[in-house]
C-alpha cells in the first residue's frame, strides 16, 4: 500500500465523509464524481470493525440472480486518480461512530506516504442560501501563510465539529497543508442529491489546483436540479415568498463581492476551460 502511495505526480488528497457534515451528500459527491470521472483505483481499504457500531452503519448484502450473496462492510475507501498532470488520492467512507483519534492517526498514518502538496477537505452544510443564486464555498486554512497564498479565510469557527475537523488537525498537525472547502446548502431543499453543491465544490478545488476538472454532465444536472425547484416551489405561494425574501436578503450582501478579485477569479476559470480544449 505504502509503495502504491509513495510515487505519485504532484499529489493532492481530496477527502468527504457520509453524514453530519455532508449535508444532501454534496461533499461525497465530489469524491464520487472525481473517481468516475477518472476512472480511480482503489489502493486499500480501512477495516471499519474498529471505528463503526454496526447497528448504526449496518453492513449491506448484495448479490442477486446468479451471483453469490456478498456482505459489504462500512469501510473507508482510499483510491488514486490520474489527473493529466497530477494525481488526486480519494479518501470516502462513512463517518466513524468509535475511536475518532485512532482512526484519524491510521489515516494520516497512511497519507503520510503520499507526501501531498495539498489536504482538502470538503463538507456541506444546511444555511439559508437560496436554490436559485450560487451556492456559497466557503473555503478556510489554520495556515495563515497558506490561507493568504490561496486568497481564503482563517478559520475562526467555535463549536461541535465532525470528522472532518478532526482528521484536518490531525493532518495539519502532522506538517500537512489543509485546506476545507464547505458548500452551503439551501436547508429547504435538503434531499440528496444536490448537483449544484456539488458543483460549486468542484470548482472551487480547480481553483486550488488551477487546472480545470472534468465536470461531466453536472453543469447539466444543477440547471436541471434548479429548474425542479422552481416549479416546486412556484406551487406554494408560501414557500415562494419566502425563497424571495432569501434573495434579497443574499443579492444585498454579495454587491460588494462584483470586484475585481472575483471577476478575475471568473476570467481565470474560463481561461483554463478553453486551454483545455484546445
Amino acid at each position: 500500500m505504502a509503495d502504491s502511495l509513495s510515487h505519485l505526480r504532484h499529489p493532492v488528497v481530496v477527502m468527504a465523509f457520509e453524514g453530519w457534515n455532508d449535508a444532501s451528500d454534496a461533499a461525497t459527491h465530489v469524491v464520487d464524481h472525481l473517481g468516475l470521472a477518472y476512472d480511480a483505483d482503489v489502493i486499500f481499504e480501512i477495516d471499519g470493525e474498529d471505528y463503526y457500531d454496526f447497528q448504526v452503519n449496518r453492513p449491506r448484502v448484495s448479490g442477486t440472480g446468479d451471483q453469490p450473496r456478498v456482505v459489504e462492510w462500512p469501510a473507508v475507501q482510499i483510491s488514486v486518480a490520474e489527473l493529466p498532470e497530477r494525481d488526486v488520492v480519494l479518501v470516502s467512507g462513512p463517518e466513524p461512530n468509535l475511536k475518532w483519534r485512532s482512526f484519524s492517526a491510521a489515516l494520516v498514518s497512511a497519507l503520510r506516504s503520499v507526501r501531498p502538496e495539498l489536504v482538502v477537505v470538503l463538507g456541506a452544510m444546511l444555511t439559508d442560501s437560496p436554490h436559485s443564486r450560487p451556492l456559497p464555498v466557503t473555503g478556510t486554512s489554520n495556515d495563515p501563510e497558506l490561507a493568504s497564498r490561496l486568497g481564503l479565510e482563517p478559520s475562526n469557527y467555535e463549536g461541535p465539529t465532525g470528522i472532518v475537523g478532526v482528521v484536518a488537525e490531525a493532518a495539519r498537525s502532522a506538517g500537512m497543508p489543509v485546506v476545507s472547502l464547505w458548500a452551503q446548502v439551501p436547508h429547504y431543499v435538503s434531499d440528496p442529491p444536490n448537483p449544484k453543491a456539488t458543483l460549486a465544490l468542484l470548482v472551487r478545488i480547480e481553483d486550488l489546483l488551477e487546472a480545470p476538472l472534468d465536470l461531466g454532465n453536472l453543469p447539466d444536472q444543477a440547471q436541471a436540479w434548479e429548474r425542479g425547484v422552481n416549479e416546486l416551489a412556484s406551487e406554494d405561494p408560501d414557500v415562494a415568498e419566502y425563497i424571495a425574501r432569501l434573495e434579497a436578503a443574499q443579492d444585498e450582501e454579495s454587491l460588494p463581492a462584483a470586484t475585481g478579485d472575483s471577476i478575475a477569479a471568473e476570467f481565470q476559470r474560463y481561461l483554463r476551460r478553453r486551454n483545455q480544449g484546445r
